[in-house]
């Protein structure tokens, strides 16, 4: 397998032009699994708080994760990587927004190469004070 840290052996991906910024961060040697990669649990958790960025702001307020529609890692993230989250509204729905989400990981600083690591579909559900749906307002 080549490589993925190598840019003449990974395809280089241009950023979203349709897509937001949404979340930069850069993983610690602590987020890291025994083989030095990063758990897919941590990526997975910022992937949820980088989809919930517009979904609050179009919800108004709280939002709460109700489904993962899709998940797909590309290829592993390294301790070092920068990792940046970008997001695009796929679906408003009358109490839930629908969000595509897509990491790149800026890579080797000494010969830098950006490349696609993860993307994911979400769904969250707009919810009041007492944690129950309420309609996104419009």
């Amino acid at each position: 397998m080549p490589d993925a840290s190598s840019p003449a052996s990974t395809p280089a991906f241009s950023v979203p032009d349709d897509m937001e910024l949404v979340l930069r961060v850069m993983p610690m040697p602590a987020d890291a699994n025994a083989n030095g990669d990063i758990f897919g649990g941590w990526i997975m958790a910022q992937v949820d708080l980088a989809g919930s960025v517009q979904s609050a702001r179009l919800a108004r307020g709280r939002v709460a994760t109700v489904a993962v529609n899709q998940f797909i890692f590309k290829q592993p993230v390294s301790v070092g990587d920068l990792l940046s989250f970008y997001s695009r509204v796929e679906r408003v729905g009358r109490t839930s927004v629908t969000v595509h989400v897509e990491v790149f990981a800026e890579r080797n600083p000494a010969n830098p190469c950006v490349v696609k690591v993860t993307e994911a579909n979400l769904t969250y559900v707009a919810i009041d004070e007492r944690g129950r749906s309420r309609e996104i307002p419009r």
